[in-house]
């Protein structure tokens, strides 16, 4: 029997479009887990390219990895301008309330 060849599934790679990537982070955000939170962000960061981001938010690109990572720890103000980066905003919606419409 052949051996199966494995590699590293990365998220970054399946975010094609915008779509792709709010939905991703609203699955992420529903989890309420800070981690997955700055981890998601991280993954939708790398796959519209971390140069880019960098230089739309203001940021260092290396700080940008290091805290959108499920290691990290981002200030609020980093995720406020990483999501304009995206050209995303935060809405406070109840907590019974129906998801929102990617």
């Amino acid at each position: 029997m052949a051996s199966a060849t494995t590699r590293p599934w990365d998220p970054a790679d399946h975010l094609a479009t915008p779509g792709d990537a709010r939905a991703y982070l609203n699955a992420a955000l529903e989890t309420g887990e800070t981690r997955l939170i700055a981890a998601a962000l991280g993954d939708i960061a790398r796959s519209e390219g971390m140069s880019k981001i960098a230089a739309a938010s203001g940021l260092g690109r290396e700080s940008l990895y290091k805290s959108l990572s499920t290691e990290g720890n981002p200030a609020f103000s980093t995720v406020l301008k990483v999501l304009n980066a995206f050209d995303l905003k935060l809405h406070a919606i109840p907590a019974g309330a129906a998801t929102a419409q990617p």
